[in-house]
C-alpha cells in the first residue's frame, strides 16, 4: 500500500541454470541412460534494492509488529467476486495471464504445489469480530473494457473512481456491497497519479458522492513501459545499477510488464480481503497511513529473504524465476503475505 499525500488515503507497494542428469546401466545393456531432471532449482538470489520502497521486510517472526485489529469488516461471504476493469488497450494474452492467477486462488482442479491457492490461505486467517474468516473462494464475476480511454490516458487518483462509476452505470456490474471487488488495471500506455514515483498500486473504497455507492476497489498499473525496474522488480533491475550488478530475474510468462503485476494484484487483492474498509487489519495507529498485511512482507518472496536476498525461489530449465504454480500450468512470483498466526511473513514454498 501507498503512504498517502493528503487526507485521502490510498492504500498500496549472478545466476546460472545447471541441469542434473541420472545414470542408470543394467546387465543386459551396459550403456548409460542419461535422463534429464526436470524438477525446478532453488536459488536464493541477491539483488539491488528496489527502487521505491519503503516497507520493512520481516522474514523471520517479530514482536516487534503490532498488526492488530480495529473491528471492521474483512471480506468473509463466499464467493468473493472480483470485477475486473481493463482501462486501455490490453493484449488477449495478458488478459488472460492476469485472470489464470486470479482463477488459481481457488481453483477448480488442482495445481502442482506450491500454489496460489496455498498462498491464499494465509490471507483466509485473517477473521472478523464474529470469527468469520476472509473467504478462500474467489471468482472472477464479470468483465469491463474500455479501450476508448473514456477518461483519458493520464488518470487521478479520484478520476479511477469515475471509470468504476462509468462500469457500473454502464450496466455490466452489479452493485455488489458484501461480496464485490472493483479492480481496475491501467495498460502500459496509462499514467496514473503517483505511479511509479510513490505507488505501483493502491487500494481504498469508492465515495457515494463519485460513484453513488461505497464500493471496495484496487487499481494496478501495468509498468512495463513506464518503470519495470521499480514496479516490475524484480523481472527489471534499477537503472543506476547500469549493468554492473547482478542481472534482473527472467519473468515466468516472458511479460515483465503483466509478470510484475501479478505480485502487485496479489498484495492488493490480499490487503482489500482483510482491510477493505480500512478499519479491519493493519498496524500503527493511524488508519490514513497503515501498514497492511501485504507491506510488511514487500520484497520477500521465499525462506532466507532479506538483505537484499528475495529468499528461496524456483527456476526452471528455461531460466524462469517463479515461487508457485497455478492452473493451466502457469508459474507466478508472488510476494509473502503477513501470517496471524505465525507471526511472521509465509508463504506456500516455505523451506522451513
Amino acid at each position: 500500500m501507498s503512504k498517502p499525500h493528503f487526507l485521502l488515503c490510498f492504500l498500496g507497494f549472478s545466476i546460472f541454470f545447471s541441469c542434473s542428469y541420472v545414470y542408470a546401466s543394467t546387465s543386459s545393456n551396459p550403456l548409460q541412460l542419461q535422463t534429464l531432471n526436470t524438477k525446478p532449482e532453488h536459488i536464493n538470489p541477491k539483488l539491488p534494492p528496489r527502487t521505491l520502497s519503503s516497507s520493512n521486510k520481516f522474514e523471520g517472526s517479530s514482536d516487534l509488529v503490532q498488526l492488530r485489529y480495529h473491528m471492521g469488516p474483512v471480506l468473509s461471504s463466499s464467493p468473493i467476486n472480483i470485477y475486473l476493469i481493463w482501462y486501455g488497450r490490453w493484449a488477449a494474452s495478458q488478459k488472460l495471464l492476469i485472470k489464470d492467477f486470479i482463477n488459481s486462488i481457488s481453483p477448480a482442479t488442482a495445481a502442482a504445489k506450491p500454489t496460489v491457492s496455498e498462498w491464499w490461505r494465509t490471507v483466509s486467517l485473517y477473521t472478523d469480530q464474529t470469527g468469520a474468516n476472509v473467504s478462500r473462494s474467489v471468482l472472477i464475476a464479470g468483465e469491463y473494457t474500455d479501450k476508448a480511454y473514456s477518461h483519458g490516458a493520464h488518470l487521478t487518483r479520484l478520476s479511477i473512481q469515475q471509470v468504476i462509476a462509468t462500469a457500473v452505470k454502464s450496466a455490466p456490474f452489479p452493485v455488489d456491497h458484501k461480496n464485490g471487488i472493483y479492480l481496475i488495471l491501467t495498460a502500459q500506455d496509462v499514467t496514473v497519479q503517483d505511479f511509479c514515483r510513490a505507488v505501483c498500486g493502491f487500494h481504498y473504497f469508492t465515495f457515494p458522492s463519485m460513484v453513488g455507492y461505497t464500493l471496495p476497489y484496487a487499481w494496478v498499473g501495468n509498468s512495463g513501459k513506464q518503470c519495470p525496474d521499480v514496479c516490475a522488480y524484480p523481472f527489471a533491475i534499477p537503472g543506476y545499477m547500469g549493468g554492473g550488478g547482478p542481472g534482473a530475474l527472467k519473468a515466468p510468462n516472458g511479460d515483465v510488464g503483466v509478470d510484475g503485476m501479478i505480485s502487485v494484484i496479489g498484495h492488493e487483492l490480499a490487503e482489500l480481503s482483510s482491510n477493505p474498509l480500512v478499519n479491519a487489519w493493519y498496524a500503527g495507529e493511524d488508519p490514513t497511513a497503515p501498514t497492511e498485511i501485504g507491506d510488511l512482507c514487500e520484497g520477500l518472496y521465499g525462506t532466507g529473504g532479506g538483505g537484499g536476498y528475495i529468499g528461496q525461489v524456483m527456476r526452471d530449465k528455461q531460466g524462469r524465476t517463479f515461487n508457485m504454480y497455478g492452473g493451466r500450468g502457469r508459474k507466478f512470483l508472488v510476494q509473502w503475505i503477513w501470517s496471524p498466526e505465525l507471526k511472521a511473513c509465509a508463504g506456500p514454498n516455505a523451506m522451513d
